[in-house]
C-alpha cells in the first residue's frame, strides 16, 4: 500500500533532524582529532587510536534513518537522504567558497581569522568526495537492508533489523570513505585498523541506542498511525517518488 498523499506529523521534524545531525558531523567533526588511550592492547589497533571527533555523533544519523525506514518505508527515507545528500554538497561548497573569499585587509580580524578558517573548513577534495559518497552509498544500503529485514522477519525483533542494518551501511562507509580520503597518505596497517575501530564503534553505538529506538519507533508508530511494509517497493535509488 502506498502511503504517497499521506500527511505525517513528525517526518519533516526528523528530516530536519537528519540533515542537521549529517552537517554537523561532517563540519564541526572533521575539524578535531580525538585521541583515545587503552589500558590494554587490542589486536590491530594497539593501545591507542586518533579518530575523526565527528564519529561521536555520525552514528546518530544511521538511528535516524533506521526510524525513517521502519515507520516511514524505504521510499521516504530515500528522500530523507537525498536532502541529507544535497545539504553536503551544499555546504562543501559553500566552505570551499569562504575559505577561497579574500579577507577585507581594512578588518584586521579577518586577517587573523583567515588561518583557522582555513583549518577548520579548508577540508582537501579527497575528504569531501570521500564523505559525499560514503555516506550517499552507506546511508541507501543502510535503508534497504532495514526495509528487506522488515519484510523477512514480517516486523517482529527490530533490534536485528536496526543492528544488522547498521553492521552493512556502515560498513560500506568506512570501507569507502577511509581509502577515498585517506588512501596513499595513511598506511594500509593505520588505514586498517581506522576503518575496523570506526565500524566497531559505530555498530556498538547503535546496540547501546537500541532501547532509546524501541520507543522512538513504537511512539512514532502511534502517532502516526504509520507501519510500513515496504512489500512492492522499488528500490532504485535514483527516484524520490513515494
Amino acid at each position: 500500500m502506498s502511503n504517497a498523499n499521506r500527511h505525517y506529523r513528525y517526518y519533516d521534524l526528523l528530516m530536519a533532524s537528519f540533515v542537521t545531525v549529517l552537517l554537523c558531523s561532517n563540519l564541526i567533526g572533521t575539524a578535531k582529532v580525538g585521541y583515545v588511550s587503552f589500558p590494554f592492547t587490542l589486536p590491530l589497533l594497539g593501545d591507542n587510536l586518533s579518530f575523526g571527533a565527528g564519529n561521536l555523533f555520525f552514528p546518530l544519523g544511521y538511528i535516524f534513518g533506521d526510524v525513517l525506514t521502519e515507520v516511514y518505508g524505504y521510499a521516504r527515507a530515500r528522500k530523507v537522504i537525498w536532502a541529507g545528500f544535497g545539504a553536503m554538497i551544499f555546504a562543501s561548497a559553500m566552505a570551499w567558497v569562504i575559505v577561497h573569499l579574500p579577507p577585507s585587509p581594512n578588518e584586521p580580524f579577518n586577517l587573523q581569522v583567515q588561518p583557522a578558517v582555513e583549518v577548520l573548513f579548508g577540508n582537501t577534495w579527497r575528504i569531501v568526495l570521500g564523505s559525499i559518497v560514503a555516506f550517499w552509498a552507506g546511508d541507501f544500503v543502510n535503508s534497504f537492508v532495514m526495509a528487506k529485514m522488515k519484510v523477512l522477519t514480517q516486523g517482529r525483533m527490530l533490534w536485528t533489523r536496526t543492528i544488522g542494518s547498521t553492521v552493512v551501511g556502515q560498513a560500506v562507509d568506512s570501507l569507502l570513505f577511509y581509502p577515498i580520503a585517506f588512501g596513499g597518505i595513511w598506511s594500509f596497517d593505520t588505514l586498517l585498523a581506522v576503518v575496523i575501530f570506526n565500524w566497531g564503534f559505530k555498530i556498538t553505538v547503535e546496540v547501546v541506542m537500541t532501547p532509546l529506538t524501541y520507543w522512538i519507533v513504537n511512539k512514532l508508530k502511534k502517532a502516526e498511525g504509520e507501519d510500513y511494509f515496504d512489500k512492492d517497493t522499488d528500490f532504485t535509488p535514483f527516484s524520490l517518488k513515494v
